[in-house]
């Protein structure tokens, strides 16, 4: 399953690359939230524990494990899935994203992914 949801991050990552790209905004940052949620699930079962795929399970357990019991990554990432579901929340049934706002959520999608992305192949 790992392999798979690390296939899914990377798939989403670079879809979003393209749709932004094309000016695609909002649909842009739906696959960049995709890209860093699949990465997280992606991690949680590199470190064997298979959860339930839901939002809020996920990011709960991703920022436990993480964050605050293993310290792995810089504190900095521990809001990113928060912040980046909110924007696609915006983008998909709110008043969209702007130029700038969907540059942020790839730029961030990026930053995490080559930080998390990282730890995972190690495992």
């Amino acid at each position: 399953m790992k392999e798979s949801f690390k296939n899914r991050a990377i798939e989403n990552l670079e879809a979003a690359t393209i749709l932004f790209e094309n000016k695609k905004y909002n649909a842009s940052a739906n696959r960049a939230y995709y890209a860093a949620f699949h990465l997280a699930i992606a991690a949680l079962y590199s470190n064997s524990i298979k959860p339930n795929i839901d939002h809020r399970s996920v990011q709960s357990l991703f920022s436990d494990l993480f964050f605050n019991k293993r310290k792995v990554f810089p504190s900095k990432y521990k809001v990113y899935l928060n912040n980046m579901q909110d924007f696609r929340n915006i983008a998909d049934y709110k008043q969209g994203l702007s130029q700038k706002n969907a540059r942020k959520q790839l730029n961030d999608a990026k930053d995490f992914f080559s930080i998390i992305k990282g730890a995972i192949d190690e495992n």
